[in-house]
C-alpha cells in the first residue's frame, strides 16, 4: 500500500472516531441504552451511516474508474455459512454484554476511557486464537453449531 493510501486510511480513521465520539457510541452505556430499545439516538447515527456507505458503495464505482489511491476496486466474496452466523452471534453476544464494538472501543481509548483496553484487548486475543485456529486446518469453536446449507 502506498503513502498516500496509508495517510488517507488514518485521515478517515480519525475522521470516524471523531464520529463516533460525537455520537456517543464510546459511552458503553448510552450503546446498552440503545439496544434495551431505551434510547433511539443511536438508530439515527446508525441508520445515517448505512444509508451513505450503501449509496457510496453503490455510486462510486460508477462515477469513477477507480478509487483515488489504489489501481482497482476490490471485490470480495460473501457467504452465508455456519462461521459466518456463529462469528456475528458471537460478536452480538459480546456487544449485548459489553456494549462496547471495535470501532467504538479503539476510539474510546484516544478519548481517555482507559476501561476500554480491557475489551480491545479481548478483542485482539479473539482474532488472533481464530487465526491460529485457521492455520491449524481447524474451525473456530462455533462454525459447526450450524448445519451447513
Amino acid at each position: 500500500m502506498k503513502t498516500v493510501s496509508l495517510l488517507s486510511v488514518l485521515v478517515a480513521g480519525i475522521l470516524f472516531g471523531f464520529g463516533l465520539s460525537l455520537a456517543t457510541m464510546i459511552r458503553p452505556e448510552v450503546v446498552l441504552s440503545f439496544l434495551r430499545f431505551q434510547d433511539f439516538g443511536l438508530l439515527m447515527v446508525l441508520g445515517g451511516a448505512a444509508t451513505v456507505t450503501g449509496l457510496c458503495y453503490q455510486i462510486a464505482p460508477r462515477l469513477m474508474q477507480k478509487p483515488l489511491f489504489e489501481p482497482g476496486f476490490g471485490q470480495h466474496s460473501a457467504k452465508m455459512d455456519a462461521s459466518t452466523l456463529g462469528g456475528a452471534a458471537l460478536f452480538g453476544i459480546g456487544w449485548g454484554l459489553s456494549g462496547v464494538c471495535p470501532g467504538p472501543a479503539i476510539a474510546s481509548l484516544g478519548a481517555g476511557n482507559w476501561q476500554a483496553l480491557y475489551a480491545v484487548v479481548g478483542m485482539f486475543a479473539g482474532a488472533y486464537v481464530q487465526g491460529w485456529l485457521a492455520s491449524q486446518g481447524q474451525q473456530p469453536p462455533l462454525a459447526g453449531a450450524l448445519p451447513p446449507r
